[in-house]
Formats: structure tokens, sequence, C-alpha cells
């Protein structure tokens, strides 16, 4: 598994100082105050930065895959010129394509 040190420093540690050097905790240099958190703590915060990185992502690609194309067929529906079946089918096929990732 690799881990994304750079993701979870930013996720957890936003509002303290540090550098990083590279994609390991070695070139992690803590330039804060507080206690620079161990290699074990941060890898134990990976799952849930990595699902929640992943989730923001199927979030904003369903939410542009709605405007492009769930949208036009909810507004001719609002006109009569598609039915409501048309437009939750067009939702349900963009989920479909777009699953949410599982839960750590």
């Amino acid at each position: 598994m690799s881990i994304d040190y750079s993701a979870v420093l930013t996720a957890n540690y936003s509002t303290s100082q540090w550098t990083l050097d590279g994609d390991t905790y070695d070139g992690l240099v803590w330039l804060d105050s507080t206690p620079k958190p161990t290699q074990a703590e941060l890898d134990a915060q990976w799952p849930a930065v990595d699902y929640q990185n992943q989730y923001d992502y199927v979030s904003q690609t369903r939410h542009n895959e709605y405007i492009a194309k769930s949208d036009p067929i909810f507004f001719e529906w609002q006109r009569g010129t598609k039915t409501q079946a048309d437009w939750d089918n067009a939702v349900q096929a963009i989920k479909d394509a777009n699953p949410y990732p599982p839960a750590p």
C-alpha cells in the first residue's frame, strides 16, 4: 500500500507548518511547535484520507455528469417532451457509472 503523506498532512494538519521532500515519511520536516506526528499515526490516518479523496472525486464527477446529461432531460421533462422516468433513468445511469467507494 502506498501512502500519500502529503494528502494526509494536508487533510489533517492544515494549520501546522511542515515541508515534505519526496514521498516518504523520512522527507517530512516538521516546522511547527506542535509535536510531529509519527509515521504510524500518519499511516493510520491514510485509509480515511484516501476514502475521502475518492468520495470527493466521485461526487464531483457525478455533479459534472448531472449537469451535462441529466439536467437537460429534467428540463425537457418540465417542458413535457420527456418523462420523469427518462430523467430518473438518466440520473441512475450516472450513479451506476460512478459508484461511491466502499467505506474503509
